[in-house]
């Protein structure tokens, strides 16, 4: 068996534990991973398989938690950004995106003052209906990008078990529209399936482990690690975006 398909298991595991505890970013810690293993040009479409691929045990996990308001608000204009976004996916890539968003996230740290602030602006309902088309659309793009909603779901009031699974279940749907295109449009066939299929298995893994370790969080504790993460998937990005420029 090629080394490489363990290595993706192993990395989406330790991914995908940490993100369940820090609310999101599984996809953007496997980009170095990923790029490093097959190459910078098929992250994006191999990525979003690997995460689709383990976010049924997550909701199956999170079930209970899924606010359905929010995913009736989030889901028809995030499906809308997902294809436009995996569309353009096949035809360029935009490295500056990445810049701005990473500096975003790392910005977050202030806007909570280090998880000790349960709210840094207001956030109704229906705000999510145009930022799941921009969040949608950009994540096509660039592979990933989960952190970047928590500040949004956080400020709605949204902690722990509930932000986790409503995030998934929007994500899980939108995923199968950016999968869908990446294929037809051929940015996603042969090996890279594979690769997905293998990451993906180790995500699923990792998702239960990290809801092992989610139950025994406080609310402050998991704002705090919900933040390190955002700061982290931030400088991330921020140093893949001015590598490549």
């Amino acid at each position: 068996m090629d080394i490489t398909y363990l290595l993706l298991f192993f990395a989406g595991a330790v991914a995908f534990t940490v993100s369940t505890v820090g609310g999101g970013g599984g996809a953007l810690l496997l980009l170095p991973t990923t790029s490093f293993l097959i190459g910078s040009g098929s992250v994006a479409p191999v990525v979003q398989l690997a995460t689709f691929i383990g976010r049924p045990v997550r909701l199956v996990l999170f079930w209970k938690e899924i606010d359905w308001k929010v995913v009736k608000y989030y889901l028809p204009a995030a499906l809308i950004g997902g294809f436009l976004g995996a569309y353009l996916f096949t035809q360029l890539q935009i490295e500056w995106i990445q810049l701005v968003l990473g500096i975003f996230l790392v910005s977050t740290v202030f806007q909570f003052r280090f998880g000790k602030k349960k709210r840094s602006f207001p956030m109704l309902g229906w705000y999510f209906a145009p930022l799941g088309f921009v969040f949608a659309f950009i994540s096509s793009l660039i592979g990933g990008g989960g952190p970047v909603l928590n500040p949004f779901y956080l400020n709605y009031g949204l902690e722990k078990e509930a932000m986790i699974a409503t995030k998934t279940a929007n994500s899980f749907f939108v995923a199968i529209v950016q999968i869908g295109t990446y294929s037809f449009y051929g940015a996603l066939e042969g090996t890279l399936w594979l690769y997905g299929l293998w990451m993906g298995l180790g995500t699923a893994l990792g998702n239960w482990l990290g809801k092992l370790a989610l139950s025994k969080m406080s609310a402050q504790n998991f704002r705090q690690a919900v933040i390190f993460i955002m700061v982290v998937s931030g400088i991330l990005m921020i140093v893949k975006a001015v590598g490549k420029g």
